[in-house]
């Protein structure tokens, strides 16, 4: 089971009082086994809370990573003599049963997200997509396109789950009628800032315009989003809403090129851009980014799908009181049957509502996993 918030708030508090409280964190750091690379990409200063926020936040971007700091973290002799350390080892075996969970499991698989509480229908095409997008460096800019209420916009919720697997964190701006590449960059100046620094500052060429071209403020966010520690995603949710005219679309395309640029020089650590509602009639990228593009059609769920998600969902946590054997797969089928039945009777089997259609679905389909886990 991960770590809460308010429990990697003590791992913070012990790492600043009994690993970094030192004026050489870096070989403190070496010599309680943390790799030169990992060690040689924090930005470290002379104080020890600084310092201890620092290396938790890059720990928490991958599994292997948090478990190679708690695992330092019980080895420290000043923690080990006191009542926490009873704390951090139970933290310890957790990650680690977490860490097996996490080899064993394929994520792009993955039916209920977020600790079995989140549906995620179908979107088979997808996570095989996901699958070789996350794998091809030479693919970095992705675009979902459907029919509006087929769940392009949820896509952010997988890309979320798959993120704290293959460590990257997706970051996401909706755009709307209204937006402009002003506003875009504005939002995505709040995420490509330096955690230590705040926010970014809105005007990058540090001349009186705040956007004197939409080329140089591409170049920027890609630059910033290609620096921070972190890799990130940089998602545009709901394209279909710009207005045709809008200089978002110039932004669009300059923002990919100044990530393939940047992607020549830094490799995977440059970001990656998924375009959500990006039907293939829209304006089209640049001829350059051509071999660089994964699709995906979203579509609205159907029966079939709705009963593969239940088969999924409930053959991975089957309670005791089913049984084994040919019993429990007789009793898996019948909940299977009455969680379709009553989904669809909820949300309204013809999905007249298309607009919120999958959204009810997956809401629906949540309500029945709970009632599942409760037997």
């Amino acid at each position: 089971m991960p770590l809460t918030e308010t429990e990697w708030d003590l791992v913070t508090t012990w790492a600043r009082n009994y690993l970094l409280d030192t004026t050489d964190p870096h070989t403190q750091l070496a010599q309680y086994g943390f790799p030169p690379e990992f060690i040689g990409g924090l930005r470290l200063t002379q104080i020890s809370s600084d310092n201890a926020r620092t290396l938790v936040h890059q720990s928490r971007t991958d599994i292997q990573r948090q478990l190679r700091l708690v695992e330092a973290l019980t080895t420290i002799d000043r923690l080990a003599v006191l009542p926490d350390i009873v704390k951090a080892q139970e933290f310890l075996g957790r990650l680690r049963e977490d860490f097996r969970a996490h080899a064993a499991r394929d994520n792009f698989r993955t039916c209920v997200l977020k600790n079995g509480a989140e549906a995620f229908i179908d979107r088979q095409d997808l996570r095989e997509t996901l699958r070789r997008f996350v794998a091809d460096p030479h693919k970095f800019i992705l675009l979902v396109d459907g029919e509006p209420g087929s769940g392009r916009s949820y896509t952010y919720n997988f890309l979320r789950h798959i993120g704290q697997h293959a460590g990257f964190r997706p970051v996401r701006v909706t755009l709307s009628h209204t937006a402009t590449a002003a506003k875009v960059v504005r939002r995505l100046a709040d995420f490509v800032a330096d955690p230590q620094e705040g926010a970014a500052p809105l005007n990058p060429t540090e001349l009186n315009d705040p956007l004197p071209s939409v080329d140089e403020a591409a170049h920027w966010v890609a630059g910033r989003a290609t620096a921070v520690e972190e890799r990130l995603w940089l998602v545009l949710d709901e394209c279909d809403k710009l207005d045709p005219s809008s200089d978002v679309w110039d932004f669009i395309g300059q923002l990919g090129m100044a990530i393939y640029e940047h992607a020549a020089v830094r490799g995977d650590q440059a970001p990656r851009l998924v375009l959500l509602g990006y039907g293939r009639s829209m304006r089209q990228l640049p001829y350059d980014l051509r071999g660089n593009l994964a699709w995906d059609t979203a579509r609205i769920a159907e029966p079939d799908d709705l009963r593969t998600f239940f088969d999924q969902a409930f053959h991975e946590s089957p309670p005791e009181l089913l049984g084994t054997g040919q019993l429990r797969e007789s009793a898996i089928a019948t909940l299977v049957d009455a969680a379709v039945h009553e989904v669809l009777q909820a949300t309204g089997a013809n999905g007249a509502d298309r607009e919120s259609y999958m959204r009810k679905l997956c809401t629906a389909a949540e309500g029945a996993i709970r009632v599942y886990q409760s037997l």
